[in-house]
């Protein structure tokens, strides 16, 4: 089954800021955009670090600076948080979803396999994943597990699925197919829960026990 990657979700125009660039107009960037944090590259495309709204509080707007007054960093490249948390455009989405969550981040500047920019990932490209219409989750259900992993007939299990829970109904073959449904389901993006009511026919667990030595 395919699985959704960061490339499928993320955003590949990115604004960004050179390390020179200075820290006045990362703010103005910051406020046309309506932008937590951009990343900082260097020559070739590769990410230095980024600079969020937290790095700047003697810059922003609503604490006016006082001419003359040391504010601090007056560069990108001084304010910078470093290195910076990339994900690879290959990479799960789900893996992207928990590494925010670790890290307690915004957006994550997304780079191919030699380090450079190729886009730009955010909490709200994220729960893209966990919008998804419920026939479509249904579908992909019937089409990838069901049929396309579990070889299952079409009256097998019945699917029904409301705001992202999947309630499962039948009865397949053999028990060791239970866990296997239910696992293969789970892993669907959009899927938020499973209820599997499915039973088995025949027991084909009963008595696999380790090999005594």
């Amino acid at each position: 089954m395919r699985r959704i990657t960061v490339a499928d979700l993320m955003t590949d125009e990115v604004v960004c800021a050179a390390p020179g660039t200075a820290l006045e107009h990362v703010v103005t960037l910051l406020g046309e955009h309506d932008f937590s944090g951009l990343p900082v590259l260097d020559d070739e495309d590769r990410v230095l670090g980024v600079v969020s709204r937290t790095d700047l509080p003697g810059h922003l707007p609503q604490q006016p600076h006082v001419p003359g007054e040391t504010t601090g960093p007056a560069t990108a490249a001084e304010a910078m948080s470093a290195p910076a948390v990339t994900v690879r455009a290959d990479e799960p989405a789900a893996h992207a979803a928990r590494l925010m969550a670790r890290r307690g981040v915004q957006r994550l500047p997304v780079v191919d396999v030699e380090d450079r920019l190729v886009g730009i990932l955010t909490r709200r490209d994220l729960l893209r994943l966990f919008l998804r219409p419920d026939a479509e989750i249904r579908g992909r259900v019937v089409r990838e597990v069901l049929d396309e992993a579990l070889g299952l007939p079409s009256a097998a299990v019945d699917v029904h699925v409301v705001h992202g829970v999947v309630a499962l109904e039948g009865r397949v073959e053999r028990q060791s197919q239970l866990r296997l449904l239910r696992g293969l389901v789970e892993r669907l993006d959009g899927v938020v829960a499973v209820v599997s009511h499915v039973t088995a026919h025949h027991d084909d667990t009963a008595g696999r026990h380790a090999p005594a030595w």
